[in-house]
């Protein structure tokens, strides 16, 4: 079982939606929290509600679809924590809507954010990670990197691309002291556009709370699991027949009413 307390974590995405949860259930636990975003605001504000806990903090203001402000990331919190112990890439953005009526920028910076960032990060961070033989990625994927939604094709390719990329580097890196985590929510209420316009997910797919999500990312640190679902029912049968058979999975995807609820999401 690996111990978080003490432990240097480099959190994206930590102003808002789940960011927030996963570095308070992580400080709670003695973990030592470096906070990455956009939003200065949204920072500051996470970073005093971590006052409680006796753990250091730092915050950083970055774009991740800039190749230079990752290196600078990853730079300034080696300057001040001189480690980092486990990375959690969180930050995404949700980009949904009908494909072809999203401008292709949209679609590139849901690409670089949600995906390239998260492996430029590892890659700048791996090294080190290796040198001391000792370490911990975690991805914040999707149950959509499972099972692709419509009108959120681009976000759930990427979520693909990051679990497979994921599992791919735990076997190459096998032995090495490095782990990797990725974690899988279904659809997350409280935060995000289920907070925003109330929405509720099918009952038929199920749904979680950020602190569900937060507890299976401490989890899988401590028992160094690969691959964690994190949703109210289990969909893993829906996952498998999909894999045997998609034109079958894709019925039953509409049967369940996924596709009528995410052309309500984007408001088709």
């Amino acid at each position: 079982m690996t111990s978080i307390d003490s432990k240097y974590v480099l959190l994206t995405g930590g102003s808002r939606g789940i960011g927030p949860i996963i570095a308070e259930t992580l400080a709670k636990r003695g973990a030592h929290i470096a906070l990455a975003a956009r939003s200065e605001e949204g920072l500051q504000k996470v970073v005093e509600s971590l006052k409680k806990f006796d753990v250091q903090t730092m915050i950083a203001c970055v774009d991740l679809a800039q190749p230079l402000q990752c290196q600078e990331l990853v730079s300034t919190v080696m300057d001040k924590f001189g480690t980092i112990d486990i990375l959690i890439n969180n930050a995404g953005l949700e980009t949904e809507g009908a494909y072809t009526h999203l401008p292709w920028e949209a679609i590139r910076e849901t690409i670089e954010v949600n995906l390239i960032a998260p492996m430029y990060l590892t890659h700048l961070v791996l090294p080190h990670m290796l040198d001391k033989k000792s370490g911990h990625i975690v991805n914040i994927a999707s149950v959509g990197a499972k099972c692709g939604a419509p009108y959120a094709a681009t976000y759930c390719a990427t979520k693909a691309g990051m679990l497979e990329w994921s599992q791919a580097l735990s076997l190459e890196l096998a032995n090495t002291g490095v782990h990797f985590s990725t974690i899988c929510p279904g659809y997350i209420t409280e935060v995000g556009m289920f907070a925003k316009f109330g929405l509720t997910a099918p009952r038929s797919i199920g749904s979680c709370t950020p602190a569900q999500v937060a507890n299976a990312v401490e989890k899988a640190i401590e028992h160094n699991t690969l691959d964690v679902i994190v949703n109210s029912l289990p969909n893993r049968l829906l996952f498998a027949l999909r894999e045997l058979s998609p034109s079958l999975g894709n019925w039953l995807l509409n049967k369940l009413g996924v596709v009528d609820f995410q052309r309500m999401k984007v408001g088709l």
